[in-house]
Formats: structure tokens, sequence, C-alpha cells
């Protein structure tokens, strides 16, 4: 008897909540691995060569990735498309590519035109760099923050501005505007990735406001992938912002809270002027029909969404308080990991725990000597992790 496409991929796992085909979509434990190719230029073979696959049984909390992977109804949005996914082109494939745009853009009442879809967030952050930095238009950013639109800009052969974080590992609202003069791209990754703290809604229009003002034909990417998990009602999302502001855009992804890494899918949303110019630089047929209809079988599920930052949020209290308790104190954070400050060299804590099977993140320079950023795993994870750091950090 053959066996079909979904018969397989329900067989991969003994159910959704466990199985391996929920692994797959989540892809856990790769982020690191392509982050140092951005970083540092290594080839994909060298880069798994220094970042391979995690032992057999280790816990990764490396990576900033949703535990569980996907919600049930995107879970069988998969299957049920297992059987025609990949004879059929997302535009004839339903939920189709417009389908998903027209989605995303019903949620924040906007249009279509609006909307641009990405592999991942990363192909929109990529896309930016190209469409709107050049010899003489700079991309700012934060520093530490995520790299990848810097690694592209700075391939390109583009400058780069950075600009410190404060004493809180705040973005520098103030320092960006004045850094941004004549630059061509603005990065803000907000919630900030790895300081895991954000820049409150009033300080983003202050600072879109500003500069407007100041430099003009400034773009301004808002990177939101951590938006789901942030509870400090201080932030709120910038897309209403940038739907009414030209130069103004936001990144999202589905890969962190709606725990679809795997699929490779994000959309970036903004005025029609800014979005129909980074389109431009867009693939063909980016998103494939799988993603497509997990994508919006999520969003139609805003339930799921809220029991995923309800989970998440318990995780990271307790794990605030597994290291306040020895003596560390972890930023703010309003995101699915922690950057605390273990007055150590990262590398040291992260090589200690490796050994003991906890896979915790990459360095992060300027920080590398004093801070260590720990992705939120389910609770079950972090608390055998919190054994781990308690023998790491005695």
């Amino acid at each position: 008897m053959s066996l079909s496409r979904r018969a397989f991929f329900r067989n991969l796992g003994a159910g959704p909540a466990d199985s391996a085909s929920r692994e797959f979509i989540a892809a856990r434990g790769r982020e690191a691995l392509v982050n140092e190719m951005w970083r540092s230029g290594l080839s994909y073979e060298e880069a798994e060569a220094q970042f391979g696959p995690p032992p057999e049984g280790a816990i990764v909390i490396s990576s900033n990735e949703n535990p569980l992977g996907p919600g049930p109804a995107a879970y069988q949005a998969v299957l049920d498309g297992l059987d025609q996914w990949a004879g059929r082109y997302p535009t004839n494939f339903r939920p189709s590519h417009a389908d998903l745009m027209q989605t995303i853009a019903a949620k924040f009442d906007a249009r279509s035109e609006n909307v641009t879809l990405g592999t991942g967030s990363g192909e929109i952050l990529e896309n930016a760099a190209k469409a709107f930095t050049g010899p003489d238009k700079a991309l700012i950013t934060a520093d530490p923050s995520y790299m990848q639109a810097v690694s592209v800009a700075r391939r390109h052969g583009h400058p780069v501005k950075t600009v410190a974080l404060d004493a809180n590992l705040r973005l520098d609202p103030e320092g960006i505007a004045r850094a941004a003069r004549g630059a061509g791209l603005i990065f803000l990754c907000n919630p900030n990735n790895p300081s895991s703290t954000i820049l409150p809604a009033s300080d983003v229009e202050a600072l879109v406001s500003e500069v407007q003002r100041s430099s003009p034909d400034t773009r301004i990417l808002i990177d939101e992938a951590y938006h789901d998990y942030a509870t400090d009602p201080a932030h709120q999302t910038a897309i209403p912002l940038a739907l009414r502001t030209p130069n103004v855009f936001v990144a999202r992804t589905f890969s962190k809270a709606y725990g679809m890494a795997g699929l490779r899918l994000g959309y970036g949303i903004g005025h029609v002027d800014t979005i129909r110019t980074l389109a431009q630089w867009t693939h063909v047929f980016n998103s494939n029909n799988l993603a497509n209809a997990a994508a919006v079988a999520s969003l139609n599920d805003p339930a799921h969404l809220e029991q995923e930052r309800a989970r998440n949020t318990a995780a990271r209290d307790y794990t605030i308080g597994v290291f306040r308790d020895l003596g560390f104190e972890a930023a703010d954070s309003q995101t699915n990991f922690l950057f605390v400050n273990l007055g150590r060299p990262a590398s040291e804590f992260r090589d200690a725990c490796r050994e003991r099977g906890v896979m915790v993140g990459r360095d992060f320079p300027p920080m590398e000597n004093t801070h260590a950023r720990v992705s939120i795993g389910t609770m079950d994870e972090m608390r055998q992790a919190a054994e781990v750091f308690r023998q790491v950090l005695a």
C-alpha cells in the first residue's frame, strides 16, 4: 500500500504536541549557525563545522525559537495541504499567496498593497538594505542589535553607523536620530535582539518625527519579530504609524511566537509607496504553499497566540528569578529570551553549559565578555537548564 504525503508526515511523530514533524516546522537550533555566517562571513560548511547539530538529547535554548512549534490550527492546515502542495504554484494553491497578503492586510485594516512577503522576515531586512542603502547612504543601527541587514550593507560596501545602547540596554532614540542625517536606512529592532528590551511607543513616534524633520529621505525599518512576546504596556506595534507615514515600514515574522521557523515566512507592512519600492527586490513566489496555509490558519487563531504569550511569560519570569537568586541580573526582557550580565565571557558560560547538555546563545559583540543570551524553552526545559546554570555559576 502506498503511503500518502499526509500519512508520512503524521508518522514522523506520535502526536501533534511532540511529533518530529513539529520539530521540523519549528527548526530548532539553526539560528546560531546562520547568524555566525552573517557575522563572520563563514561559508555554510564552515559554520556547520563550528556550530554543528546539538548533541543528542540537548536542551536547545540558543536560537529564540518557539519550543512547541506551530499551533493546532496551523499544524492541521499543513497536513490538509500536503497532498497538493508540491505540484501547485502559490498562486494556484488555496490559501494562495494573495490570500495570505489579504489576511495580513485585513488584520491591520490595510490593503494588500501595503504588504510584501518574505522568506522569513530576514528577506525583508535584506531587501531593505539593498533597496535603501548605498555608497553614500549609510545604514544606522543600535549596537548590539540584529545583524542581518548590517551584514548585507557591509557586503555591498555600504557604510554602517552604530549607536550604543543606553545604560539600561535600551535603544537610544536621540543618538539614532543624530546619526541618521543623510542616511539611507535606520534599522530599529524593537523589542531588540539580543538585549530583549523595548523602545516605548512614544519614543518610536518621537524618533520618526525627528528623522522626518532632519532627514526626510531616510527610511525607517522597525523589526517587530518579538512583538507578540512583549507584555509591557509601553510597547505598541508601529504598524499603524507605518501605514500612515511615508518612509516607515515594519517587518514581522512567523518564526517566533507562531512557531514556524522551519517554514520560513515573514512580511513587511507599511505605507504603499515604501512597500512598492521594497517589493521590487522581492523574489517571485518567495513563500511556499504550506507556509502560506499555516500562516493564514495562525492569523485566524488569536487564542493560541495568547496561550503562547502566557506560556512564555511564565517560563521567562521563572528563569529571571533563577538568575536573580544566583546573583545575576537580566535586562528587562520583553521577548522569549534573556540577556544576562554574568560578569564573565559568554563563551565560558556557553561551553560549560554545552558540556552539561544545555545550548545557550552565541557571542554578541561588544558585550561578549560580560553578557550571555538565554532563550526561553518550555517550563520543563527551563527547570532542567536551571540546575545546569546553578552548577556552572556556583
